[in-house]
């Protein structure tokens, strides 16, 4: 069995300790230390050598991104972020392949994320590359990564980020499909219907999760199932019991509800 040499980096003495717990559930982890901040973390990593660091990105003074941007290459080990950034940011590390817990820890995502170190470590293909960390860390926040100490210090909370890409799973497959192509998308169950460049891409999630990870600006709700890009939108057309029609660029006809009628202005400035 593989060894997951570990540390652990956070300055919450009970997040610490959670974490422990948790990692000696599982035989192939050994903890080689616990870092209170980032600078022991800089200190302890060249030091031990570990194949694996839980990193936690909310620290003062010195934080997670300002552990990475500090790590010299050949120091860099694996990294799995311990993060309470919202939604958006945890579907970016997500479609970077770069691997998170969500605080506070939940079992399956901390099983999966030492699933993917395992993969890794096995493969050697390990995170190794800096300059891929801090591309991630500059397209979650918008900011270069030295910015994130003064915002966290000072209590900020990054702008909110709206993915470019939707990563859609099949089976062992992602694709991932632009935003902006997206057409329109309509519920089938419990699966999302992404209809976009002619294609029809099926995923597994809830409407108001995918509503979540679509700029508000550009998709709204127009039926409880259905949600529509307004630059796809060329007529409004008005029908029975108070309902509306909406005609897209390819022809596609889209009934809009009573519920969401106050679309109608929205879609006439848009």
């Amino acid at each position: 069995m593989t060894t997951l040499r570990t540390l652990i980096v956070d300055d919450e003495a009970l997040a610490r300790r959670g974490l422990r717990l948790r990692l000696e559930k599982h035989d192939d982890v050994e903890i080689l230390r616990e870092c209170r901040n980032g600078r022991e973390a800089l200190a302890s990593i060249p030091e031990l050598e570990p194949d694996l660091v839980f990193l936690d990105i909310q620290m003062p003074g010195f934080d997670g991104f300002d552990v990475v941007r500090s790590m010299q290459g050949d120091d860099m080990p694996m990294v799995v972020f311990a993060t309470a950034f919202d939604h958006f940011a945890v579907k970016a590390f997500e479609v970077h392949a770069v691997d998170y817990i969500l605080k506070p820890v939940d079992e399956a995502h901390l099983s999966r994320a030492l699933e993917r170190a395992r993969e890794r470590l096995i493969q050697k293909l390990a995170v190794s590359d800096k300059e891929h960390l801090l591309e991630v860390i500059g397209e979650i926040t918008g900011r270069a990564p030295s910015e994130m100490g003064r915002w966290l210090e000072g209590g900020g909370k990054p702008p909110r980020q709206y993915p470019e890409k939707i990563a859609i799973r099949d089976g062992g497959n992602t694709t991932l499909v632009p935003a902006a192509d997206i057409d329109w998308v309509d519920a089938a169950g419990d699966y999302m219907c992404v209809h976009a460049g002619g294609q029809t891409h099926i995923m597994r999630i809830t409407m108001k999760q995918l509503e979540d990870e679509l700029d508000p600006t550009l998709f709204q709700r127009v039926h409880r199932s259905t949600i529509v890009n307004l630059d796809r939108v060329q007529k409004i057309s008005a029908h029975m019991n108070g309902e509306f029609h909406l005609i897209l660029s390819d022809s596609t006809r889209l009934k809009m509800s009573r519920g969401y009628k106050e679309k109608v202005q929205l879609l006439l400035k848009h």
